[in-house]
């Protein structure tokens, strides 16, 4: 088996960055999809008014007329929001770009405890105290080190135990770091794809308003992402969030209002009165 290699070149983002940048995201949606929407009822309005100057017109004529009138109206709009699509798009991939590429930092639970407990002289003591200990202990330690929440002490008998055979491990060491950071792997992976989703939805929004038709391929590929989230379930995934409608109903506020935000401050809240 070929040895792992290192992307060197992938930025690093914190968790709080990656929250942060996810509720840019979300804004920006919020932002191009009330510009879609606007553009939208100017079309409908241009629409009607054209059918009702026609209704001398014979009907069996009239829809011809008034979707060539609407195919004209819709050409002129989609230069002049030309720019402002744009902006909102780029703005759109940059972010999600910048997500992508600090995924590689949070490939596991391992990865995650490992990088969190790196320098720790106590975890480098832990080490060399465990180098001779056996199976029997080994799993005694992984259940103290789950219990009491201890990463340094996890962390050093992932170590010790990844110089086992693996039939000869007492305990898993993805088990032991999930008990640590399990949550906030899920949580980060499915900001992840969601990042991916919300922008796959603004380019076949932008597809929709020029053409009058959404991107199939885009559309496939939004559900399947959609799916990805479900099965992931970090911070849940509401059903109503597959209408981008519903989003004008949400205020203009600088403030992370959007059920992600929430829903994190609340079970940070929970765990801290807990402890």
């Amino acid at each position: 088996m070929p040895a792992p290699q290192a992307k060197l070149g992938a930025h690093w983002l914190s968790p709080t960055d990656i929250r942060s940048t996810l509720t840019r995201i979300h804004a920006n949606r919020n932002a191009h999809d009330s510009l879609l929407r606007n553009l939208g009822h100017r079309l409908h309005q241009h629409a009607d008014s054209v059918s009702r100057s026609l209704k001398g017109l014979d009907a069996k004529d009239r829809p011809s007329v008034v979707g060539k009138a609407v195919s004209g109206f819709r050409s002129e709009l989609v230069r002049e929001s030309a720019d402002a699509r744009l902006a909102h798009t780029r703005e759109l991939a940059e972010l999600a770009g910048r997500l992508k590429a600090a995924a590689v930092h949070y490939k596991s639970p391992v990865q995650m405890l490992m990088r969190e407990t790196l320098g720790s002289e106590r975890r480098s003591r832990l080490i060399q105290q465990i180098a001779s200990s056996g199976p029997v202990e080994l799993a005694s330690l992984a259940e103290y080190a789950a219990a009491t929440q201890d990463k340094d002490l996890a962390a050093a008998l992932c170590s010790r135990v990844a110089d086992l055979p693996r039939a000869e491990r007492p305990f898993s060491a993805a088990e032991l770091a999930g008990v640590m950071f399990g949550e906030l792997h899920r949580e980060l992976s499915q900001a992840l794809v969601e990042a991916e989703r919300r922008v796959l939805e603004g380019l076949n929004a932008d597809t929709e308003f020029e053409t009058g038709r959404p991107h199939p391929q885009r559309s496939l590929q939004i559900a399947m992402l959609r799916k990805r989230e479900q099965e992931i379930g970090a911070y849940g995934f509401d059903a109503d969030d597959e209408d981008e409608g519903n989003e004008a109903e949400e205020t203009d506020s600088d403030e992370p209002n959007d059920r992600i935000a929430a829903g994190l401050r609340a079970r940070r809240e929970k765990a801290s009165a807990a402890a």
